[in-house]
């Protein structure tokens, strides 16, 4: 006896899948992309914050050469961070955040804020970094947090 793989009907054997059939998968499809693309975005998200990270660490290191040289963090009458040469906030290749620096106590201290950009998928993130190296956050998923940490997966689980 040999197996058929098609259906009889009234004008012979048909093939292919039933609506059902395909109405089953694509409701397996959907909910599998319901899962994955969150996901995605979530794991985007977390390597664009590694760019923060970098850089404020990385401006952290330059203020402290320029602290050596001028024995201030920048100029008392201003309150940006470092001078000109030094200042290397204007992060002409950064892709997901916007930084900004400030001085307080006559140049003795400083906080550098990396803030998401609106147009990226970090947009609604801010980050600090305090002269005594206190790592901050400041806005996580568009809500207010104060979290003294560098958070990443959420406002409360620090890095």
């Amino acid at each position: 006896m040999q197996a058929h793989t098609s259906t009889p009907t009234a004008g012979g054997f048909s093939r292919g899948f039933t609506l059902i059939e395909v109405m089953i998968v694509v409701a397996i499809v959907a909910i599998l992309a319901s899962v994955a693309v969150p996901a995605y975005t979530q794991y985007i998200r977390r390597g664009a914050m590694q760019e923060a990270f970098t850089n404020l660490a990385s401006q952290r290191v330059r203020l402290e050469q320029f602290y050596q040289d001028n024995r201030a963090y920048g100029p008392t009458a201003a309150t940006t961070c470092g001078n000109a040469a030094a200042n290397a906030l204007v992060i002409a290749d950064s892709k997901y955040f916007d930084y900004s620096c400030t001085t307080s106590n006559s140049g003795q201290n400083y906080t550098i804020t990396a803030t998401g950009k609106s147009s990226s998928t970090v947009n609604g993130y801010a980050y600090t970094l305090g002269d005594s190296g206190a790592k901050g956050t400041t806005q996580f998923a568009g809500s207010t947090a104060t979290a003294a940490c560098w958070a990443v997966k959420s406002a409360s689980e620090c890095s």
